[in-house]
């Protein structure tokens, strides 16, 4: 069994990939910052090394010995400035890849993100062909293009460094879905151009397969897209999982113009946008095959949600 480091482990990925380590036999160590991160790591049964990200001094030395590197943490609020995203993103991944260096860890896996590609235009059935943004308008998108390449471009011979991207990250308690249908309720969502655009979405638990895998299997030096392999329309998609959260008010539809002067990048391209992604690179190189298909992921979070209000 292996000895295994991941940041950003109290997170709604990190938890499940930190269930699923512990689960196969693994040793799990979490980075943390804060008294509540720690016993959330706890909780599952992992051992939480307190430290600041961005400071690899202040945590790099607990990495020694590890297997892998799993590195999840980054800003996941879109709306943030530039600075907090370049200073969390960006120089904590940097951080992160310091310390590993420095523990002579031998695998590094990001969790990446298909946002990286983002500058305005939809992502139509691409492939890992398409080249990174940091030059995205978009802060967000920008800074995990910039953390991407900094994971990618430190591969070498002893550190092989991976990048595994899911695209929409789904399931029980997810962040997302819940902040979504929170901004429903509070009239603080709209449908651009009708909502109706084809999207890939990945179930945690397939997203946590692609860590795993990139881990074990991934080319050094490669990214994989991975998906549910079931291709959704976002309106229906959501809607699904609004009706089990109780959104019960109507959500209005708004054009794209209207849409261009009212939502933020990168919210306006993820709402508004076809975003369809090629999983065959994953699926040949790291056999990835989703484990939970789309109606068991659905009927998972409505388990959850009924058993939040029992």
């Amino acid at each position: 069994m292996a000895q295994v480091f991941v940041t950003g482990g109290s997170g709604f990925i990190g938890r499940a990939l930190v269930r699923r380590l512990l689960g196969e036999g693994h040793s799990v160590r979490a980075l943390v910052r804060s008294e509540a991160s720690a016993a959330k790591i706890s909780a599952l049964g992992a051992e939480p090394v307190r430290g600041e990200l961005t400071d690899p001094l202040t945590w790099q030395d607990r990495v020694t010995g590890s297997d892998v590197v799993f590195h999840l943490a980054a800003e996941t609020d879109i709306t943030a400035d530039r600075e907090r995203q370049e200073l969390v993103t960006v120089r904590g991944t940097q951080a992160a890849v310091e310390a590993a260096r420095h523990a002579r860890v031998p695998r590094f896996v990001l969790c990446g993100s298909e946002a990286a590609l983002l500058a305005g235009s939809p992502l139509v059935d691409v492939d890992e062909s398409a080249p990174l943004r940091p030059d995205s308008e978009a802060a967000y998108s920008a800074t995990k293009a910039a953390a991407e390449k900094i994971v990618l471009d430190a591969n070498a011979p002893g550190f092989a460094t991976v990048s595994i991207r899911p695209r929409f990250v789904w399931g029980p308690h997810s962040s997302l879905v819940e902040g979504l249908a929170a901004a429903a309720k509070a009239g603080q969502l709209a449908w651009i151009d009708g909502g109706r655009h084809t999207t890939d979405v990945t179930f945690v638990d397939n997203a946590v397969e692609g860590l795993v895998l990139g881990w074990r299997h991934g080319r050094p030096g490669q990214a994989y897209f991975v998906t549910d392999r079931h291709r959704v329309i976002l309106r229906e998609f959501l809607e699904a999982q609004f009706a089990l959260y109780g959104v019960d008010v109507p959500i209005p539809d708004m054009d794209a113009g209207t849409a261009a002067g009212a939502v933020p990048v990168p919210a306006r391209w993820f709402l508004g946008q076809e975003c369809t992604l090629r999983t065959d690179k994953a699926v040949a190189e790291l056999g990835y095959r989703p484990v939970v298909e789309h109606a068991a992921g659905l009927e998972a979070v409505r388990d959850s949600v009924a058993a939040d209000g029992a």
